[in-house]
């Protein structure tokens, strides 16, 4: 069955024991912090928080952070440098055995919403996206930045990295944009589709070049969900998983609860289970619910409980 995981940071918190009482036994980690003059990558860092998870009775699965990486996106001078520390991230995650890193390619900002206080069923709060409002944004910095520029700055990327997974024996897990229009800000997004995504791992072939399968970015920008589990499931390039769900378009779309999306998720969940997919997945971006701050929009607690049993159980039933 999927390896049903949590994002857990990477220091014992409230979580680390709720996610061992739902029966969770996976964790999605970050970069740990600097500690006793150990960078975040270093083989010692990687090394202590695997064994605080383990100590736990947790098992690190992804790395679902990464150092700098701006320039190597934009193509600007320091790039070799930055991509240097990457490479030593990869080979210490394959001496300690962490197996996937889950990375992108959006350049100067992550993934990036217009509201973080969109109401939803029973007036739990989410994230949402209206690309209308950001007409008159102002350009990054370092805008424009088209597309051509992008791909081909992927690609340089990719074939530094590919290889060092190969040696380390670590999957590379591309997440797609999100949000999947392009641009934003002055600023291109490549990664905006199924297809996309097969474009970026075709670049530099490689076993150990594969997707994180984010359903939510990909459910927005149009693609069939069930699918595309089984076109990149077929290929074996199915690496990692956002188990999540949105309604709307890639222009103007909202996140909803697991079950109140547009995707029909025991679908999903059975495409899964009929290739047999056996690796890391994870809820993402739930809802705010009654007496939760919102201080951490889409990563509160009480939203992570309703998707992980949500989930679980359908897992039960597709897998069965």
């Amino acid at each position: 069955m999927m390896k049903l995981a949590e994002m857990l940071g990477t220091h014992r918190t409230r979580l680390w024991a709720l996610a061992k009482q739902m029966g969770v036994d996976y964790a999605v980690a970050g970069l740990p912090r600097e500690e006793s003059g150990h960078k975040p990558w270093d083989f010692v860092s990687l090394l202590l928080m695997k064994q605080r998870f383990e100590n736990a009775g947790l098992t690190v699965e992804v790395i679902e952070s990464r150092p700098p990486a701006n320039r190597i996106k934009l193509g600007l001078p320091g790039r070799d440098e930055e991509i240097a520390v990457i490479q030593e991230l990869i080979r210490n995650m394959g001496k300690v055995g962490i197996p996937v890193w889950c990375y992108d390619f959006m350049a100067e900002f992550n993934w990036f919403r217009t509201s973080t206080t969109t109401l939803t069923r029973g007036g739990a709060l989410v994230s949402s996206y209206d690309h209308s409002l950001m007409k008159d944004a102002p350009c990054t910095d370092n805008a424009p930045i088209s597309e051509e520029e992008l791909w081909d700055n992927l690609e340089y990327y990719l074939r530094a990295i590919v290889p060092v997974a190969e040696e380390a024996k670590v999957r590379l897990a591309l997440h797609p944009d999100d949000p999947p229009v392009s641009p934003i800000r002055g600023v291109s997004r490549i990664l905006t589709s199924a297809d996309a995504l097969q474009r970026a791992i075709d670049l530099v072939p490689s076993e150990y070049s594969g997707i994180t399968l984010c359903q939510g970015t990909l459910a927005a920008a149009g693609d069939d969900i069930p699918a595309t589990i089984r076109r990149f499931a077929k290929q074996n390039k199915l690496f990692f998983v956002h188990f999540r769900d949105v309604r709307g378009t890639a222009e103007k779309f909202e996140e909803t609860f697991h079950d109140d999306g547009k995707t029909d998720m025991y679908e999903a969940m059975k495409a899964y289970a009929e290739f047999g997919f056996d690796g890391p997945a994870r809820p993402d971006h739930v809802p705010t619910m009654e007496g939760e701050s919102n201080e951490h929009p889409g990563y509160e607690t009480l939203g992570r409980l309703f998707g992980v049993g949500y989930i679980k159980g359908l897992m039960e039933a597709a897998y069965r």
